[in-house]
């Protein structure tokens, strides 16, 4: 259920500017973006998961703070990101 080792490092070298770089907000965002899809596609199986349901909103609340940060601080980063993950409009 949780982002594999293989997945995590393709996010890293795919949103970080290095292997090891995974403290940035651009990193951080696509990786719990990847958790929120998996867990959405457990919610369409498990109706019933509530206490599931309480993280997924947790992750999303999350994100949603670290792209203000993202657009306060640098737009077109923010607005390139947003691009890549298809997550807004």
């Amino acid at each position: 259920m949780a982002v594999t080792k293989e997945d995590k490092a393709r996010i890293v070298k795919e949103f970080g500017e290095g292997e090891k770089n995974t403290g940035t907000t651009e990193v951080q965002v696509a990786l719990i973006t990847e958790r929120i899809t998996q867990l959405t596609e457990h919610f369409k199986a498990n109706k019933k998961d509530t206490n599931g349901r309480r993280g997924l909103l947790k992750l999303v609340g999350q994100r949603r703070r670290l792209l203000k940060y993202l657009q306060r601080t640098d737009l077109d980063k923010y607005r390139s990101l947003i691009e890549k993950l298809s997550i807004r409009k």
